[in-house]
């Protein structure tokens, strides 16, 4: 055996393989991390990009969704090295984002702030507004490095995980990027300037009734697997502090063996309730375009960009005012300007959505 492989396996008192960390042996490839990324990335915000790329024209259109997509692979490159810390190879894990954060950083505070639309009428800049919104789309849809490293903690020990989840990564973001292509400059050319903001429900009509439904069985198979994958970090940050804030509790810590499944009570009725919660207020949101643009232009920063970047420095101990460490800084910062004229996009057009539909209500 190895000698990586040696140090990363251990034989439990049954013959069962064991990483480093005591936990059973991972088997992930980077083909299993390819697709986790796909499933992640590919989500409700291939909806509007057809919209974006109606607001952005073809060049601006296009560019952006080419740039987004390689600062997405590279910061995700760089995080890729801090799931074991201090060295990539050798280091402790880290199991979640958080805990990345916490262990590089201590704690990785940080202030920033999201610029406002100002009070006036803005009707004669509609366009430009319309543009930020369509940038903030474009960054919604490419937003999945806050699971980065649990779908890194599926891959086995050998060879190193950092060096096959760029792998996973480039394959990823490449055929995300592709697909997003395809659904957003065919969908331009077909329906031009008029292309609606939501892809399958914002034409007006639905014919043929057939081919919408199978499109959105199609969007609704895919977010199931989606949904279970994005979640997750949130179920576990629940959990995890559930259990130290009661340890006692029976309800949130025994486990009923059903059949081949074991069924935690506190887990069931959380998680349930959560999903339920979550479709509640999503129906209460009808604006598609500018809810998603919020969400994307207000974590693209700091997920995407900020705290990748600020790890990367500490751990692979980039000397200050150095070249890769003025170049990392000013990615940094002309990203934060970006999403916050983002940001102001699209709470204008949530503004500006609400108005609409309280004067439709109004007429009606």
């Amino acid at each position: 055996m190895k000698k990586q492989e040696s140090l990363s396996l251990e034989k439990g008192e049954t013959g069962q393989e064991f990483d480093d960390d005591g936990q059973t042996r991972r088997t992930g490839t980077w083909m299993s991390a390819s697709a986790h990324i796909i499933t992640a990335v590919v989500g409700s915000g291939v909806l509007s990009l057809t919209w974006c790329l109606a607001q952005l024209g073809w060049a601006l259109g296009t560019f952006l969704l080419v740039v987004c997509a390689v600062i997405s692979w590279y910061t995700c490159i760089l995080l890729t090295n801090c799931y074991r810390s201090p060295h990539p190879v050798t280091g402790a894990r880290n199991y979640n984002y958080m805990q990345a954060v916490k262990t590089n950083l201590g704690g990785g505070h940080h202030k920033t702030s999201i610029g406002m639309p100002p009070r006036e009428d803005m009707s004669s800049k509609d366009k430009l507004w319309n543009i930020f919104c369509a940038i903030g789309d474009i960054a919604f849809a490419y937003g999945f490095t806050s699971i980065l490293f649990e779908i890194q903690d599926t891959l086995k020990s050998s060879p190193p995980e950092h060096k096959v989840m760029k792998t996973a990564t480039t394959v990823g973001i490449s055929a995300s990027t592709s697909f997003y292509m395809l659904c957003g400059l065919l969908g331009y050319a077909a329906f031009g300037n008029n292309a609606p903001g939501n892809y399958l429900t914002g034409f007006g009509f639905y014919d043929p009734f057939w081919l919408v439904d199978i499109a959105n069985l199609c969007i609704v198979i895919h977010l199931l697997g989606a949904y279970q994958v994005v979640v997750q970090p949130f179920f576990a940050f629940v959990e995890n502090w559930s259990r130290r804030k009661w340890p006692e509790s029976r309800f949130v810590h025994k486990e009923y063996a059903v059949g081949y499944y074991r069924i935690n009570l506190f887990r069931l009725i959380r998680r349930s309730t959560y999903v339920i919660l979550a479709t509640l207020v999503a129906m209460m949101f009808p604006f598609f375009n500018a809810f998603l643009a919020l969400i994307g232009s207000t974590t693209f920063w700091p997920l995407t960009v900020y705290f990748p970047i600020e790890m990367y420095i500490v751990q692979a101990k980039i000397r200050k005012y150095s070249f890769q460490w003025i170049w990392l800084r000013a990615l940094s910062l002309v990203c934060l300007l970006v999403s916050s004229l983002a940001a102001s996009g699209s709470i204008r057009g949530l503004l500006v959505s609400v108005q609409a539909s309280k004067l439709f209500q109004s007429v009606s």
